[in-house]
């Protein structure tokens, strides 16, 4: 299979399968989608949502953070990984918000990567999910399964290089869907290090599992 052709049957399969795709992470503004991405690096979903929920009680606003203390807002992220870190990021999040920004959540990825907590692959999440600007946040996810599909090639050995490869290829009004059919692709069937290659749907444009099963074949026929 062409490269265009497994990215056109990429496209294909999930538009019509799965036509909505958005974040599982729970937000109801910018603001909250910013805090929400900057609290689940190296950490699930499920747990930043059960935070926040009690989180934007107490702090709604970029006004509430850069008012706060470390000894204040440490107790609500405690339960998030590296929440010393992550807490001193929120508050400079909070105040470069309110003294740069009016308060306000920049829209350009040139802006948010300025925010204390906040690299390349946040901003091109918030860009995409908030606007729908054609960016691609390169997660684990996204990267282990671009690859094993073989949308890009095995020697995109960086996010970076990943994110130039799908760009590249996937039509705009494409990339900001693709960015979570890659994602929950990756978190319920294309698992890192058991794939559910049985129940997969997209096996017939998927490098990974043609070689496997060319390798399992082959051992088959030997024996």
């Amino acid at each position: 299979m062409l490269k265009k052709q497994r990215y056109e049957a990429f496209i294909q399969h999930f538009s019509e399968n799965m036509p909505v795709a958005e974040t599982e992470l729970e937000y109801e503004n910018p603001f909250q989608l910013l805090v929400a991405v900057v609290l689940s690096a190296q950490c699930t979903d499920k747990r930043v949502n059960i935070v926040t929920r009690e989180l934007f009680k107490h702090f709604p606003t970029a006004a509430h953070l850069a008012a706060t203390h470390f000894d204040e807002l440490f107790p609500y992220i405690r339960s998030i990984s590296y929440p010393n870190n992550k807490t001193k990021h929120l508050i400079g999040l909070g105040k470069m918000l309110m003294e740069d920004f009016g308060g306000e959540v920049p829209s350009t990825v040139e802006e948010l990567v300025k925010l204390p907590g906040v690299g390349r692959k946040t901003a091109n999440v918030i860009t995409s999910v908030v606007w729908q600007q054609p960016n691609m946040a390169v997660d684990t996810h996204v990267f282990r399964v671009s690859r094993r599909l073989g949308l890009v090639p095995l020697t995109a050995k960086t996010p970076l290089e990943v994110e130039k490869q799908l760009i590249k290829h996937i039509p705009k009004k494409y990339i900001h869907k693709a960015h979570h059919w890659l994602i929950l692709h990756g978190r319920y069937t294309c698992l890192a290090r058991n794939p559910k290659c049985g129940e997969c749907s997209i096996t017939h444009l998927c490098k990974h599992f043609e070689k496997t099963q060319g390798k399992v074949k082959k051992e088959e026929s030997e024996s």
